[in-house]
Parts: C-alpha cells; structure tokens; sequence
C-alpha cells in the first residue's frame, strides 16, 4: 500500500466475471478526471463474459483465467498475480469478480473489492449478486447499500475502506434495490481508489483510516 500519493497514474488491474459494468464506470471517471489511472490489465474468469467486449473495444489487454483450467485456487491465483505483476499492477479490484483468490503477500492490502450491501450484513458465500438484493427486501430492510473492502482470502472479509448507504422502500423490488445500490457503487468505488491513489489510506490494527 503506498504510504504517500503517486507522482503518476496508478496502474490498476480489473477483475471481472460478468458484463462489465464497473469497468466502464472506473474508465468514465477516469476521462472525467476524477480517477488518477491507467488500466494495463483485465482479467476474465470466464470467455463469455461481456466485459470482455468493452475492454477491447477500450483497447484495453483483457486476458481470460478460468478456475476450472486449474488443479486448484492456489495455482489458479498464482496464474493471475503473476499477470499482474508482469503488468507492474499497483492495485487489483474486484469488479463482480465470483472467483474466491489467494491473495499473495506481496498484495495483501493492494486487492480492493466492493460488495452490493453494508457488510457484515448480507454477505458471505452465497451471498452476490442479484441473491443479495432479494434477500434485503424479503427480510425488510429500511437500509441497504455498498462497501469497499481490502480482499483477503474469505469472502466479503478484510478492512472495510468505505460504506455507502441507500434507503430501501417497502414497496421496492430487488431489481429497484439492485438499481439504486449499483448508483451508490458507482460513485463509492471511484472514491476510495482515488483515496488510495492519493496515499490517505492507513490500516490501524486491522481497521482503515482515511488521513485529511
């Protein structure tokens, strides 16, 4: 994790499972010169992932790792750290990415991933996707949300970096709660990678703290 801000781009490694929708809101801020990076490196856990089409047509390097090509997790997250050491990757996000990795030390701390509800709620294997928001409103929730953690190697585990919440009406449906927390992702997950470009991020015993 840099201990003070970078003097150029911070060269970030999108992992993505599905069509991509995080990897075009991170290249929208970016133009939008709200986000201080370059992304040499996408990584698909699957050849029929959408996302792959829009990292290309981004002429983006997009490569497909799959788990099931792989004896085993370890071997089959040693195949993606060593592509992202390659690319000299300073931080890896998570963007819908399904796929539990063993996180190596020399990245502990530079995975970021972000999850559709406000951990420790709804979270755990099991619980992605669209699963997630069915269960906030079959349990009735008034509030649900995003989070942006420091991946480890359990699910939706690691130092919270960053929560946002979104309310949640009785009336909604899933697909309006998914809707709603996707625009919360939307603005969440740019902001806390920027924290990171930026060096304000510190882990004090195990939780995060975010410097003025």
């Amino acid at each position: 994790m840099p201990s003070s801000s970078l003097k150029r781009p911070l060269k970030l490694a999108v992992l993505i499972s599905g069509g991509g929708t995080t990897l075009t809101n991170f290249l929208e801020k970016q133009a939008a010169g709200e986000l201080d990076i370059e992304v040499p490196l996408v990584i698909a856990s699957r050849p029929d992932c959408g996302g792959i089409a829009k990292a290309k047509a981004a002429g983006l390097r997009c490569e497909v790792i799959c788990r099931r090509d792989y004896e085993n997790r370890h071997d089959f997250s040693a195949a993606i750290f060593d592509l992202c050491r390659e690319a000299e990757i300073d931080l890896v996000t998570l963007a819908g990415y399904l796929s539990l990795v063993d996180i190596p030390e020399d990245y502990e701390y530079r995975v970021m991933n972000i999850h559709p509800a406000l951990i420790p709620a709804f979270c755990g294997q099991g619980y992605y996707g669209h699963k997630v928001h069915e269960t906030v409103v079959e349990r009735g929730v008034k509030i649900s949300g995003c989070t942006v953690h420091f991946a480890d190697n359990e699910y939706d585990h690691g130092p919270i970096i960053g929560q946002k919440s979104v309310p949640v009406k009785g009336t909604d449906t899933p697909d309006q709660v998914a809707a709603n927390v996707f625009q919360a992702e939307c603005e969440l997950y740019p902001q806390m990678i920027q924290l990171f470009v930026e060096g304000k991020i510190r882990l004090v015993d195990q939780r995060v703290v975010i410097e003025e």
